[in-house]
């Protein structure tokens, strides 16, 4: 049975992919035109890559290293040549600008909003060259105080320490998790991570299916998210420090 929090919400997490911000190209559309470049069958499916890109962002210095590694385990499993993977990680490479991201539509609206009225931090899992490539694209600091790029300085969620590490580095407000919600749109690692470190979960979607984790709060898309009943009135932020740190 869900608690109803007294607290007023001083600060807001959000994750990155598929939250605020997408690739103007999908990543099924690049690895479909990596196999082209190639020349060989598909190896394996874009959810297969989905599937294991936290396990190898965790362990990988550069984004071009996590697919490489990746891929050439995914191949194998597969019963192809290692190297045929690490050819397709290449060529993916070779496809994809990581700054070629744009806004989920109503995310500069409601990032705009929330930014004057609550401390913003990014908690997402990945590469930290890529990553960052993603925020600078689309000016993200403008409106967030912190960035936790998780995989390599604290474990990727859902661990419950990328958000903790978010809380503190909000805390001149001060944060606490009982007064951060956080946004995102994976049930196995924005909600299930949330609820470890003892936040209060928005998930984005139009899917109504749990999957054992059980959001705060569901809405369709990022334009909903300033109807919430908990962010309808402002939060106690005072505009006495708006710096960026990144994790």
């Amino acid at each position: 049975m869900r608690t109803e929090r007294t607290e007023a919400v001083e600060a807001i997490t959000v994750d990155l992919d598929g939250t605020v911000l997408q690739y103007e190209r999908s990543p099924g559309a690049v690895l479909e035109a990596a196999f082209e470049r190639t020349g060989v069958g598909p190896l394996f499916s874009v959810d297969e890559y989905y599937a294991r890109y936290d396990e190898f962002a965790a362990q990988s210095d550069s984004m071009d290293e996590l697919r490489s590694d990746c891929f050439a385990a995914l191949a194998a499993e597969n019963g192809y040549a290692r190297q045929h993977g690490r050819d397709v990680a290449a060529a993916f490479s070779g496809e994809r600008d990581q700054s070629n991201v744009e806004l989920l539509p109503g995310a500069a609206r409601v990032l705009d909003e929330l930014s004057r009225e609550y401390r913003l931090a990014v908690v997402t899992n990945g590469a930290r060259d890529a990553q960052r490539r993603k925020i600078d694209a689309v000016d993200l600091e403008r409106w967030v105080n912190a960035v936790v790029v998780a995989g390599h300085d604290a474990p990727p969620k859902p661990d419950p320490e990328p958000f903790e590490r978010a809380v503190r580095a909000l805390d001149a407000t001060p944060a606490t998790p009982a007064t951060t919600v956080h946004v995102g749109d994976s049930l196995e690692t924005d909600v299930a991570g949330a609820a470890a470190a003892g936040l209060e979960s928005v998930r984005l979607s139009d899917r109504a299916e749990t999957g054992g984790y059980e959001p705060t709060y569901r809405i369709e898309s990022i334009g909903e998210l300033r109807d919430l009943p908990r962010l309808s009135d402002a939060g106690g932020y005072s505009e006495s420090d708006t710096g960026t740190e990144t994790q």
